[in-house]
Protein backbone atom coordinates (compact mmCIF):
# COMPACT_ATOMS: atom_id res chain seq x y z
CA UNK A 1 0.00 0.00 0.00
CA UNK A 2 1.40 3.37 -1.05
CA UNK A 3 0.75 6.26 1.32
CA UNK A 4 -0.67 9.59 0.07
CA UNK A 5 2.03 12.16 -0.65
CA UNK A 6 4.59 9.64 -1.89
CA UNK A 7 6.09 10.04 -5.35
CA UNK A 8 5.18 7.42 -7.91
CA UNK A 9 6.46 6.66 -11.40
CA UNK A 10 3.95 5.23 -13.87
CA UNK A 11 5.36 3.60 -17.01
CA UNK A 12 3.24 2.58 -19.99
CA UNK A 13 3.82 -0.46 -22.21
CA UNK A 14 5.46 1.92 -24.71
CA UNK A 15 7.82 3.38 -22.09
CA UNK A 16 5.95 6.65 -21.54
CA UNK A 17 6.65 7.93 -18.02
CA UNK A 18 4.45 9.89 -15.63
CA UNK A 19 5.98 11.20 -12.40
CA UNK A 20 3.26 12.11 -9.92
CA UNK A 21 2.63 12.62 -6.21
CA UNK A 22 0.01 10.15 -4.94
CA UNK A 23 -3.21 11.88 -3.92
CA UNK A 24 -6.14 10.02 -2.42
CA UNK A 25 -9.05 10.09 -4.86
CA UNK A 26 -6.89 11.59 -7.61
CA UNK A 27 -6.63 10.63 -11.26
CA UNK A 28 -3.89 10.52 -13.89
CA UNK A 29 -4.99 11.11 -17.47
CA UNK A 30 -2.85 9.40 -20.11
CA UNK A 31 -3.09 8.67 -23.84
CA UNK A 32 -4.14 5.15 -22.83
CA UNK A 33 -6.97 6.26 -20.58
CA UNK A 34 -7.53 7.27 -16.97
CA UNK A 35 -5.67 5.82 -13.97
CA UNK A 36 -7.20 6.01 -10.50
CA UNK A 37 -4.76 6.92 -7.75
CA UNK A 38 -6.62 4.78 -5.21
CA UNK A 39 -6.05 1.71 -7.40
CA UNK A 40 -2.37 2.64 -7.77
CA UNK A 41 -2.03 2.93 -3.98
CA UNK A 42 -3.67 -0.43 -3.43
CA UNK A 43 -1.54 -2.18 -6.08
CA UNK A 44 1.77 -0.99 -4.59
CA UNK A 45 5.23 -0.55 -6.06
CA UNK A 46 6.39 -3.06 -8.62
CA UNK A 47 2.82 -3.95 -9.62
CA UNK A 48 0.63 -3.15 -12.61
CA UNK A 49 -2.62 -1.18 -12.75
CA UNK A 50 -4.96 -0.75 -15.69
CA UNK A 51 -6.51 2.36 -17.13
CA UNK A 52 -10.27 2.52 -17.72
CA UNK A 53 -9.45 1.43 -21.30
CA UNK A 54 -7.63 -1.68 -20.08
CA UNK A 55 -4.04 -0.58 -20.71
CA UNK A 56 -1.47 -1.73 -18.12
CA UNK A 57 0.92 0.65 -16.35
CA UNK A 58 3.84 -0.35 -14.12
CA UNK A 59 4.01 1.40 -10.74
CA UNK A 60 7.54 2.17 -9.44
CA UNK A 61 9.17 4.16 -6.68
CA UNK A 62 11.24 6.80 -8.51
CA UNK A 63 14.98 7.04 -8.01
CA UNK A 64 16.98 10.28 -7.97
CA UNK A 65 17.91 9.52 -11.59
CA UNK A 66 14.19 9.46 -12.44
CA UNK A 67 13.59 12.76 -10.66
CA UNK A 68 16.36 14.53 -12.54
CA UNK A 69 15.25 13.11 -15.88
CA UNK A 70 11.76 14.40 -15.13
CA UNK A 71 12.82 18.01 -14.44
CA UNK A 72 10.89 20.45 -16.61
CA UNK A 73 13.63 22.54 -18.16
CA UNK A 74 14.28 25.80 -19.90
CA UNK A 75 18.04 25.42 -19.49
CA UNK A 76 20.63 22.70 -19.91
CA UNK A 77 20.82 20.64 -16.71
CA UNK A 78 23.74 18.71 -15.28
CA UNK A 79 23.93 15.06 -16.27
CA UNK A 80 23.87 12.28 -13.66
CA UNK A 81 27.39 11.28 -14.74
CA UNK A 82 28.74 14.57 -13.36
CA UNK A 83 26.39 14.79 -10.39
CA UNK A 84 27.56 11.54 -8.80
CA UNK A 85 31.24 12.53 -8.77
CA UNK A 86 30.36 16.08 -7.68
CA UNK A 87 28.46 14.87 -4.60
CA UNK A 88 31.37 12.74 -3.46
CA UNK A 89 33.98 15.40 -4.16
CA UNK A 90 32.06 18.12 -2.31
CA UNK A 91 31.26 15.74 0.56
CA UNK A 92 27.51 16.28 0.36
CA UNK A 93 25.51 14.15 2.80
CA UNK A 94 22.80 14.28 5.47
CA UNK A 95 23.12 17.48 7.48
CA UNK A 96 25.30 19.31 4.95
CA UNK A 97 24.74 22.97 4.15
CA UNK A 98 25.67 23.81 0.58
CA UNK A 99 25.48 27.03 -1.42
CA UNK A 100 24.76 26.83 -5.14
CA UNK A 101 24.65 29.60 -7.70
CA UNK A 102 23.12 29.23 -11.14
CA UNK A 103 19.96 27.32 -10.19
CA UNK A 104 18.67 27.17 -13.76
CA UNK A 105 15.89 24.60 -13.99
CA UNK A 106 16.87 23.01 -10.69
CA UNK A 107 18.36 19.68 -11.80
CA UNK A 108 21.44 19.85 -9.59
CA UNK A 109 19.41 21.56 -6.86
CA UNK A 110 17.15 18.51 -6.81
CA UNK A 111 20.12 16.19 -6.35
CA UNK A 112 21.65 18.36 -3.64
CA UNK A 113 18.33 18.46 -1.76
CA UNK A 114 18.04 14.68 -2.04
CA UNK A 115 21.50 14.12 -0.49
CA UNK A 116 21.42 16.70 2.34
CA UNK A 117 18.29 15.12 3.82
CA UNK A 118 15.85 16.82 6.16
CA UNK A 119 18.66 17.88 8.51
CA UNK A 120 20.63 19.67 5.77
CA UNK A 121 20.04 22.77 3.69
CA UNK A 122 20.56 23.85 0.09
CA UNK A 123 20.81 27.58 -0.54
CA UNK A 124 20.55 28.30 -4.24
CA UNK A 125 21.02 31.66 -5.98
CA UNK A 126 19.49 32.50 -9.36
CA UNK A 127 19.48 35.98 -10.89
CA UNK A 128 16.75 35.34 -13.50
CA UNK A 129 13.21 35.46 -12.14
CA UNK A 130 11.84 33.01 -14.73
CA UNK A 131 14.41 30.34 -13.88
CA UNK A 132 13.89 31.02 -10.17
CA UNK A 133 10.15 30.32 -10.50
CA UNK A 134 10.62 27.24 -12.71
CA UNK A 135 13.11 25.68 -10.28
CA UNK A 136 10.71 26.31 -7.40
CA UNK A 137 7.94 24.47 -9.23
CA UNK A 138 10.24 21.54 -10.03
CA UNK A 139 11.28 21.25 -6.38
CA UNK A 140 7.68 21.38 -5.19
CA UNK A 141 6.74 18.72 -7.72
CA UNK A 142 9.22 16.21 -6.29
CA UNK A 143 8.59 17.11 -2.66
CA UNK A 144 12.04 18.56 -1.90
CA UNK A 145 11.27 22.28 -1.69
CA UNK A 146 11.36 22.26 2.13
CA UNK A 147 15.08 21.46 2.03
CA UNK A 148 15.92 24.39 -0.26
CA UNK A 149 16.13 28.12 0.29
CA UNK A 150 15.88 29.94 -3.03
CA UNK A 151 17.39 33.39 -3.50
CA UNK A 152 16.52 35.53 -6.54
CA UNK A 153 19.76 37.54 -6.57
CA UNK A 154 22.86 38.20 -8.65
CA UNK A 155 25.92 36.99 -6.76
CA UNK A 156 27.96 39.90 -8.05
CA UNK A 157 26.50 41.62 -4.98
CA UNK A 158 27.90 38.84 -2.77
CA UNK A 159 26.30 35.98 -0.85
CA UNK A 160 23.75 36.57 1.90
CA UNK A 161 24.71 33.37 3.71
CA UNK A 162 27.82 32.12 5.48
CA UNK A 163 29.17 28.97 7.12
CA UNK A 164 28.39 26.57 4.25
CA UNK A 165 30.14 23.21 4.15
CA UNK A 166 30.50 23.34 0.36
CA UNK A 167 29.83 25.63 -2.59
CA UNK A 168 29.13 25.10 -6.28
CA UNK A 169 29.03 27.71 -9.04
CA UNK A 170 27.44 27.07 -12.43
CA UNK A 171 27.90 30.58 -13.84
CA UNK A 172 29.56 31.97 -16.95
CA UNK A 173 32.44 33.84 -15.27
CA UNK A 174 33.05 32.20 -11.86
CA UNK A 175 36.51 33.79 -11.47
CA UNK A 176 34.76 37.13 -10.95
CA UNK A 177 33.11 35.85 -7.75
CA UNK A 178 36.03 34.06 -6.06
CA UNK A 179 36.47 36.96 -3.66
CA UNK A 180 33.01 36.33 -2.18
CA UNK A 181 33.67 32.68 -1.36
CA UNK A 182 35.65 33.12 1.92
CA UNK A 183 32.69 34.84 3.60
CA UNK A 184 30.28 32.13 2.42
CA UNK A 185 31.98 28.88 3.46
CA UNK A 186 33.88 27.38 6.36
CA UNK A 187 37.68 27.00 6.16
CA UNK A 188 38.57 23.81 4.33
CA UNK A 189 35.29 23.73 2.38
CA UNK A 190 35.32 22.16 -1.05
CA UNK A 191 34.23 24.36 -3.95
CA UNK A 192 33.12 23.15 -7.38
CA UNK A 193 32.59 24.81 -10.74
CA UNK A 194 31.07 23.75 -14.07
CA UNK A 195 32.32 25.28 -17.33
CA UNK A 196 31.82 24.30 -20.99
CA UNK A 197 35.05 25.57 -22.62
CA UNK A 198 38.79 25.34 -22.02
CA UNK A 199 39.39 29.10 -22.13
CA UNK A 200 36.89 29.56 -19.29
CA UNK A 201 38.67 26.86 -17.30
CA UNK A 202 42.01 28.63 -17.85
CA UNK A 203 40.61 31.93 -16.61
CA UNK A 204 39.20 30.21 -13.53
CA UNK A 205 42.49 28.43 -12.78
CA UNK A 206 44.37 31.73 -12.89
CA UNK A 207 41.96 33.15 -10.33
CA UNK A 208 42.17 30.09 -8.08
CA UNK A 209 45.98 30.04 -8.20
CA UNK A 210 46.08 33.66 -7.05
CA UNK A 211 43.63 33.10 -4.20
CA UNK A 212 43.35 31.08 -0.96
CA UNK A 213 42.64 27.78 -2.71
CA UNK A 214 44.40 24.42 -2.78
CA UNK A 215 43.90 20.90 -4.21
CA UNK A 216 42.92 22.12 -7.67
CA UNK A 217 41.45 19.51 -10.00
CA UNK A 218 40.09 19.71 -13.55
CA UNK A 219 38.30 16.83 -15.23
CA UNK A 220 35.60 15.74 -17.62
CA UNK A 221 33.52 12.59 -17.28
CA UNK A 222 32.70 10.45 -20.29
CA UNK A 223 30.23 7.55 -20.22
CA UNK A 224 30.12 4.89 -22.94
CA UNK A 225 27.13 2.59 -22.70
CA UNK A 226 27.06 -0.94 -24.07
CA UNK A 227 24.19 -2.73 -25.76
CA UNK A 228 22.85 -5.17 -23.15
CA UNK A 229 22.50 -8.15 -25.51
CA UNK A 230 24.45 -11.17 -24.29
CA UNK A 231 25.08 -12.67 -27.75
CA UNK A 232 25.98 -9.33 -29.38
CA UNK A 233 27.66 -7.39 -26.58
CA UNK A 234 29.23 -4.23 -27.95
CA UNK A 235 29.34 -0.47 -27.25
CA UNK A 236 26.45 1.73 -28.31
CA UNK A 237 26.93 3.52 -31.60
CA UNK A 238 26.44 6.90 -29.91
CA UNK A 239 27.47 8.28 -26.52
CA UNK A 240 27.02 11.34 -24.35
CA UNK A 241 30.63 12.47 -24.27
CA UNK A 242 31.75 15.98 -23.32
CA UNK A 243 29.05 17.92 -21.51
CA UNK A 244 31.27 20.19 -19.43
CA UNK A 245 34.45 20.54 -17.38
CA UNK A 246 34.33 20.11 -13.63
CA UNK A 247 36.80 22.14 -11.57
CA UNK A 248 37.33 21.63 -7.84
CA UNK A 249 39.34 23.53 -5.23
CA UNK A 250 39.48 23.63 -1.45
CA UNK A 251 39.17 27.00 0.27
CA UNK A 252 42.02 27.38 2.75
CA UNK A 253 41.84 30.19 5.26
CA UNK A 254 45.02 32.24 5.29
CA UNK A 255 46.88 32.29 8.64
CA UNK A 256 46.95 35.62 10.43
CA UNK A 257 50.77 35.52 10.66
CA UNK A 258 52.66 34.30 7.62
CA UNK A 259 55.88 32.36 8.42
CA UNK A 260 59.08 34.00 7.21
CA UNK A 261 61.00 32.27 4.40
CA UNK A 262 63.35 29.64 5.81
CA UNK A 263 61.56 29.39 9.17
CA UNK A 264 61.17 25.85 10.46
CA UNK A 265 59.32 24.61 13.55
CA UNK A 266 61.69 24.18 16.48
CA UNK A 267 62.47 20.68 17.66
CA UNK A 268 61.75 18.98 14.31
CA UNK A 269 64.83 17.47 12.65
CA UNK A 270 65.53 18.18 8.99
CA UNK A 271 64.90 14.56 8.11
CA UNK A 272 61.32 14.85 9.32
CA UNK A 273 60.71 17.73 6.94
CA UNK A 274 61.86 15.78 3.90
CA UNK A 275 59.27 14.92 1.25
CA UNK A 276 60.68 11.39 1.04
CA UNK A 277 60.49 8.64 3.62
CA UNK A 278 63.70 6.56 3.40
CA UNK A 279 61.88 3.57 4.89
CA UNK A 280 59.27 3.45 2.15
CA UNK A 281 59.51 2.70 -1.53
CA UNK A 282 58.58 5.67 -3.75
CA UNK A 283 54.99 5.90 -4.95
CA UNK A 284 54.85 5.67 -8.73
CA UNK A 285 51.08 5.82 -9.29
CA UNK A 286 49.85 8.65 -11.52
CA UNK A 287 46.50 8.71 -9.77
CA UNK A 288 46.35 11.99 -7.77
CA UNK A 289 43.96 10.31 -5.32
CA UNK A 290 46.33 7.38 -4.58
CA UNK A 291 47.12 7.08 -0.89
CA UNK A 292 50.29 5.87 0.73
CA UNK A 293 49.55 3.18 3.32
Amino acid sequence: MIEPGQLILLISHKGKRYLRKLEAGGEVHTHDGKLLMDEVAEAGFGQYVKTHLGKSYLVLKPTLHDLIKGVKRQTQIMYPKEIGYLMMKLGIGPGSTVIESGTGSGGLTTALAWFVGDTGKVITYERRADFYKLAGKNLERVGLAHRVEQVNRNIEDGFLHSGADALFLDVRTPWEYLGAIPDAVIPGAMCGFLLPTVNQVSDLLRGLEDGPFAELEVLEILVRRWKPVADRLRPDDRMVAHTGFLVFARYMEQPEVQPLPGDEPEGIPDSALSDEDPDDAPVTEDDPDALEV
